[in-house]
This record gives C-alpha cells, structure tokens and sequence, in this order.
C-alpha cells in the first residue's frame, strides 16, 4: 500500500491524537503568523516615522546662500529641507506694530524705516517652531516647496488683527531701500506665543511684525543674493548624518560651518518601534525552535506507541524510510489546515494586537503646511499578505519534517523481530 494512503488511513483512525496534533499546530502557526505580521507592521511604521519624523539637520556657515543651501538640499539623503533667508521690508499701506513703551531718551525717534521681519523660507513646515508646534497655524496654510514662484506671506495673528487682514487678501511691503514694491497674497495667518516685550524694542524686533515669504520673493525684498541665516535638512534617521555631513563638506568646504544634528524626536518615536520589531523577530525563532522540540518529543512517543505497527510493516518487506515518509505525511497533512485558521486568526484579530503592542492608530495631522506633528504617528497596519502566510507555511513544513526525520532515526535501527517478540 502507498505509505500516503496509509498516512491518510492512520490520521483517520486515530482522530482524537490528530486533533491534538492539529490543535498544537494551530497555536504554534497562530504564533508564528503573529511574530511576522508584528514584524512587517513595526516596519511599516518605522519608515513611517522616518519619513515622517526624521532627525533634522542644521547647518550654519558665514557666506551660506541660497545656492549653496539647495546644492546640499539635492543629496539623497535628504527628504525636505528648508533654508531661512532673513531681510528687512518696508511698509506700504501696511501698519506695523509698534511697542507701548516708551523709546528711551524720552523723545521719539526717526520711525523705522523697514519695520517688518522679513524670512524667506522654502518649507515652512520645518522652521523649529512650526515643527515642534509652539507656533500655530490659525487660519490658510503654510509655505511649502510648491509656492518657490508665488508672491505670497505667511503673516503673524496681532499684525492681521490690527490692518483687518484675512486669508486671501493683498498686503503691500516694499524692499529695504523702497525700490521694490511687492504686492503679497496672505495664504495664512500664525500665532507666536511669545509675548510683546515690556521694554521698548524696534518694530523689527517685535514678533508680531514677522512675515514668511518664499525664497524667491525675500531675494527680491533683499538687496544682492542675501545670506541664509541657517538651513534645516531633514534625513530618515541618524545613521544618514555622517554622509550629510560628508556631503556638506563637499558643497560648503571641510571647516567653517556649524553641523548639529537632533535626533530627540526619532529617538523617543522610532526606537521603540525598532525594539517591538526585533523582539517580535526572537518570538519567531524562539517559536519555531520551541515546536521542532515539542513536535519531536510528540513524534517520538507516537513512534514507540507504534512499535508493533512498525514491525509488521517491516516484516512485510517495508521499506524503513517510507515508514518515516508516511510519519512526515502525517504531521505536513496537520500543518497545512492549521496554517489555514492561523491565517484566518490573524486576519481577524491582527489589527488589534498590532494597535496594543505599537499603538493605536492616529491620522491626526499637525497645523503647519506639509509636515504631520512629530508626536503623531500613524499607528500599524497589519495585513495577512500571501507572503507571510507562504513564510508560515514553509516554517511549519520545516518543523514538521524536522520534528519526523530526527525521531524517525530511531526507526532506521529497528529490526522487526525484535519488535514482535518483544510486543509477544
């Protein structure tokens, strides 16, 4: 008889040891399936947090231009950067803030000719305040690297306050010199939680008098090519710096630039997602280990339950390793329907131990233009991809043949009159 067939006839025969089989079976391939979906979820959300959050570079350097801070932007390292071009603007039908106090001396001084505080930023989203989130966006939206060509300002709450401004309305500044008069669109309007100083302090220097304007549009406000004051770059994670840096050397020279990396927020978001990732990886091996052992240890005793049946078979002219073949059939026919239910548990029940072991899901986006708040990181998307369930299968086809071939080494010195006179 075909040792398939007679596998078949045996599990058939002996159902209630079959379901116990399978019953094991079903936990180790629904622990399993578990390890690797947690695995391809930490993953997933790792490069999620990478992309998201990032570890944000800044570089200073005396003479640094808006050239030389898009030269270094364009490494491929780099996922957004954002360098900050300060000038001064003029006023032009636009009131500025002024301070309470009086200017000392006693006496009024000249007014100031360019009262307002000028930045030209590519992405504003990566300014420190923005990023982190003291200041807010109150209404419109921030500047992002799709506005490089548009005569836009992103305008501080107590300045929109005072001149009656909303989203969409036309403000007038003039370059430094008065030369250059620019018509602006406001696209949003912020809130600086920093007070108004109690002392008097030049219009310029009073936070509500603070505009963000594209790059290009602070060039033109500013006389020559202007100076970046500082660029952010934000890279996927710390291991990136050291060829930042490389290629910051490159483009600025070996000496004479400020390279400051911080890495806090990737540190306090991606590495315990990186530690659920590997632990899941040890509860993978340690599974698949801790079933080859169990397995075998079953195999074993079925083996010497069935000594008797061995040696009959063997005495009719069986072959001994279709006697191991047909144990591997029997324990590979439990662990393909096993592999099935663990499939449909992880399916079911997936999504919410991934959500309990790296948290729950949030979508919740931050105010600035582009740039989801650090803290809020889409939580695990766990899917039963073929793959994973092929991966499965595969391991528990390995433990089962192991968990047979090993025992079954024992059925190679058997000798069937042995057996039957010791069965007698």
């Amino acid at each position: 008889m075909n040792f398939v067939k007679r596998a078949g006839m045996s599990l058939g025969a002996r159902k209630s040891k079959t379901a116990a089989l399978l019953a094991i079976f079903v936990v180790l391939c629904t622990l399993l399936l578990g390890g690797f979906l947690l695995q391809a979820a930490a993953a997933r959300q790792e490069a999620d947090a990478q992309r998201v959050i990032g570890v944000d570079v800044t570089v200073r350097q005396k003479g640094l231009t808006p050239a030389l801070a898009d030269e270094l932007g364009a490494s491929d390292v780099v996922n957004r950067y954002n360098p900050r071009l300060p000038v001064r603007a003029a006023a032009r039908g636009l009131a500025p803030l002024t301070s309470d106090a009086p200017q000392p001396g006693g006496e009024a001084g000249e007014p100031d000719q360019a009262p307002f505080a000028v930045n030209g930023v590519r992405d504003a989203g990566l300014l420190l305040p923005f990023s982190y989130g003291s200041t807010k966006i109150t209404a419109g939206r921030g500047i992002g690297p799709e506005d490089a060509d548009r005569d836009i300002a992103l305008i501080e709450r107590r300045l929109a306050d005072r001149n009656h401004l909303a989203v969409g309305d036309i403000v007038r500044v003039l370059s430094a010199d008065g030369a250059h008069p620019m018509p602006l669109k406001v696209v949003g309007i912020f809130q600086d939680p920093t007070q108004d100083p109690s002392s008097w302090t030049p219009p310029h220097e009073l936070p509500g008098n603070t505009l963000y304007v594209p790059m290009a549009t602070a060039q033109q406000l500013g006389t020559g090519t202007g100076t970046v004051g500082e660029a952010v770059y934000r890279i996927g994670s710390p291991d990136r710096a050291e060829r930042l840096h490389a290629e910051a050397e490159r483009v600025l020279g070996e000496s004479g630039f400020d390279f400051r990396v911080n890495d806090k927020a990737y540190q306090d978001q991606v590495r315990p997602i990186q530690q659920v990732g590997v632990f899941a990886g040890l509860i993978v091996q340690v599974i698949a280990l801790a079933g080859a052992l169990i397995l075998g240890l079953i195999v074993t005793l079925q083996i010497r339950e069935r000594r008797t049946e061995l040696g009959v078979l063997l005495a009719m002219g069986e072959r001994k390793w279709k006697l191991i073949g047909q144990h591997a059939v029997e324990v590979a026919a439990v662990a393909l329907p096993a592999v099935a239910v663990a499939a449909l548990a992880g399916q079911l029940a997936g999504q919410s131990a991934g959500d309990a072991l790296l948290g729950p899901q949030d979508d919740t986006p931050s105010a600035q233009h582009g740039a989801p708040d650090p803290g809020a990181v889409a939580g695990p998307t766990v899917r039963v991809e073929p793959g994973t369930v092929g991966r499965v299968a595969g391991i528990g086809l390995g433990i089962s043949l192991v968990s047979t071939v090993v025992p079954g080494i024992g059925i190679l010195r058997l000798h069937p009159r042995s057996i039957l006179t010791d069965s007698e």
